[in-house]
C-alpha cells in the first residue's frame, strides 16, 4: 500500500481529440506520474489499449468497466490481450456503475454483490481458454463491497470517497484479508486555482450528479455527513438547485475533493496517502478551460 512519488491521473478520450489524448498519455508517462486510469464513460478498454501501445513503463487501468454491459468471457478476452500487450502493466477495474446509466441503456441488473462475485468467477473460468488475466480491482464504496473486493480481487478503487472515512474502509479490507500488495485507489476531483471559491464551485458542479445518487448519499451519511445528505435529498425532491448547492458544505467538499493552490493540492494528495490510499487518482478539471487546460495546470503543479 506504499505510495508512488507522484499520483496517478484519470484520462478520457472524446471524439475528435483521441490522437491528442494518446499524446497526452505519453506526456503523463514522461512527467513521472504513477499511472493512468480510464473512467467508464467512453471506451475505457480501447483507450487503455491505445495507451499501452504508446507507452512503455506507465501503469494503466480501467476505473471502471461496467459489468452489466459486457459478457464476462468477452471482457476476459480483452483483458488478457491488454495484460499481454502492456507487458503486465494493465489493471482491470470493474464495477456495477450507476442506476441512471442502466436506465438510459435499458440494462437489467440484479444484486450488485452477488453479480460482481459471479462475474469475477466467470472471468477466471474464461482465463483457462483466453489466457492469463491482469489483476482485477473492484469499484468500491461501502463496507460490503470493500469486503468482497478483498475476498475476490487484487484491489479496490473508490470514486469521490471521503478521506475521513478511509481509515475505516482500509480496516475493512485488512479484516477481509487484503495484504500489503493490495491495490487501494481513489478517483479525486481536483482543481488547481489560487481562488479557492472558484475551485470549490467547480468541484461542486462535478459532484452534483453523484449527490443525486442514493448509494452515494448513503455512503456519505455513513461517513458523518448525515445533515448534508438529508438537506441534499430534500433539495432534490423540491428540485431546488440553489438549496442543493448549499447542502454541499465546505467541510464535506474538502473531505471528498482537492482544490486550491498548488501547495494545498499537494498537501491534500499526501493526506490521502496518509489515510491509506496508495494510489490517489486525480481527476483534473479547470475553472478556466477544458480537459487539456486542466492537465496543463496539473503538469505545472507537479
Amino acid at each position: 500500500m506504499a505510495a508512488s512519488l507522484l499520483p496517478a491521473l484519470a484520462l478520457t478520450a472524446v471524439p475528435g481529440r483521441r490522437h491528442h489524448t494518446v499524446e497526452l498519455a505519453q506526456r503523463i508517462e514522461a512527467a513521472g506520474f504513477s499511472g493512468i486510469y480510464c473512467p467508464s464513460f467512453g471506451d475505457a478498454m480501447g483507450l487503455c489499449l491505445a495507451v499501452a501501445t504508446a507507452t512503455t513503463t506507465l501503469e494503466l487501468g480501467t476505473a471502471i468497466q461496467p459489468i452489466y454491459l459486457q459478457h464476462p468471457q468477452a471482457l476476459a478476452m480483452q483483458a488478457s490481450l491488454l495484460h499481454e500487450i502492456s507487458n503486465e502493466r494493465f489493471r482491470l477495474g470493474i464495477g456495477v456503475t450507476h442506476g441512471p446509466v442502466h436506465n438510459r441503456l435499458g440494462v437489467s441488473v440484479g444484486k450488485p454483490l452477488a453479480d460482481t462475485r459471479a462475474y469475477v468467477e466467470a472471468m477466471h473460468e474464461a482465463a483457462e481458454t483466453v489466457g492469463p488475466l491482469p489483476p482485477i480491482t473492484l469499484a468500491t464504496l461501502r463496507d460490503k463491497m470493500a469486503h468482497l473486493a478483498a475476498e475476490t480481487s487484487e484491489g479496490a478503487v473508490w470514486a469521490n470517497a471521503a478521506r475521513s472515512r478511509m481509515t475505516h474502509s482500509v480496516s475493512v479490507l485488512q479484516t477481509a484479508g487484503a495484504d500489503n500488495d493490495f491495490f487501494i485507489g481513489n478517483m479525486i476531483p481536483t482543481v488547481i486555482d489560487d481562488d479557492r471559491e472558484a475551485g470549490a464551485a467547480r468541484n461542486r458542479k462535478t459532484l452534483t450528479g453523484y449527490v443525486a445518487l442514493p448509494n452515494y448519499r448513503n455512503y456519505w451519511s455513513d461517513a458523518g455527513y448525515e445533515e448534508e445528505m438529508a438537506a441534499a435529498e430534500a433539495a432534490l425532491a423540491a428540485k431546488d438547485s440553489e438549496a442543493l448547492t448549499k447542502a454541499m458544505s465546505d467541510r464535506w467538499l474538502s473531505d471528498c475533493t482537492l482544490y486550491g493552490s498548488v501547495g494545498e493540492v499537494s498537501e491534500g494528495v499526501q493526506a490521502w496517502v496518509d489515510a491509506g490510499v496508495g494510489t490517489p487518482i486525480l481527476v483534473p478539471s479547470s475553472t478556466s478551460g477544458g480537459q487539456m487546460k486542466a492537465f496543463e495546470e496539473i503538469f505545472a503543479a507537479f
